[in-house]
């Protein structure tokens, strides 16, 4: 089976109060592309009038949603499968993360062994508070598991060099992302994920190390072009990747302030 994987922060919900443009071209693309399994970050207002905009958009895409509230921050965290994918469990951890983890595992067509996806959205504020949130998710590397880990890091990576427009970021913007020195760019937070045995599928895939953040349409925002999201394997898991892709086009460029990221893996037994 090859199962296709979208990570996407879609800034509010693709909403801008009660203009919801960019959450149709969001829904646009996920028709276009049809992933297995949708993570997706800032699913803010997802938990209000009953979960309203939650079930409204299962019904749009055509897939099961499954939601970690974020209790201080309102940016929650969603799952989304679609069949003949099979939940089997569900975790939501509101408490040691400054938004919120969504944990499922999912069982696979033809497969004994189960799939676990876990979307992840990290502390925007400091590398400090992301590297607490990080031994979290260290813990999660098992080698020998299906499991993927992806989202917004708000993190640099160990592999990347530096942003030409880094020195040129607000001040107040570039204190998000400084290392213990205070002059270079953190790269702590991705390096100690990779230390505890995941792999980052984008190194590994995407020889370019095509940025995700700030989209045409966010520019001189608050972010330095970069890698901030990404997709985290375990060992067994990252053997099977198989394609990697950052969808830069005239509508991500648009729908959000970070573009969405496509995986596939052959999980044939």
């Amino acid at each position: 089976m090859q199962l296709t994987v979208l990570t996407y922060n879609t800034l509010f919900a693709g909403r801008d109060g009660a203009n919801d443009t960019r959450a149709q071209a969001q829904i646009e693309l996920i028709d276009q592309v049809r992933p297995d399994v949708f993570l997706m970050q800032e699913a803010k207002g997802f938990d209000t009038n009953g979960a309203a905009w939650l079930y409204a958009t299962e019904d749009r895409i055509g897939m099961r949603g499954f939601l970690a509230v974020a209790p201080r921050t309102g940016q929650n965290v969603a799952i989304f499968i679609r069949e003949p994918l099979r939940p089997l469990a569900f975790e939501a951890d509101g408490a040691h993360f400054h938004h919120a983890l969504a944990t499922l595992k999912v069982a696979v067509p033809g497969r004994s062994d189960p799939v676990t996806f876990i979307s992840a959205h990290l502390c925007p504020n400091g590398p400090a508070v992301r590297r607490r949130e990080a031994a979290y998710l260290a813990v999660q590397a098992a080698p020998d598991k299906l499991t993927l880990v992806t989202g917004d890091f708000n993190s640099a990576s160990p592999h990347d060099s530096d942003p030409q427009d880094w020195p040129s970021l607000a001040p107040h913007h570039r204190a998000r992302y400084l290392a213990d020195d205070l002059h270079g760019l953190d790269r702590s937070v991705l390096a100690h994920l990779e230390a505890a045995g995941w792999v980052d599928v984008g190194h590994r895939l995407d020889a370019a190390a095509t940025p995700t953040v700030p989209t045409a349409a966010y520019r001189d925002v608050e972010f330095a072009t970069m890698r901030c999201d990404y997709l985290l394997a375990s060992q067994a898991l990252a053997a099977r990747a198989r394609s990697y892709q950052v969808i830069r086009n005239a509508l991500t460029d648009a729908a959000s302030d970070h573009y969405p990221v496509l995986a596939t893996f052959d999980l044939t037994p």
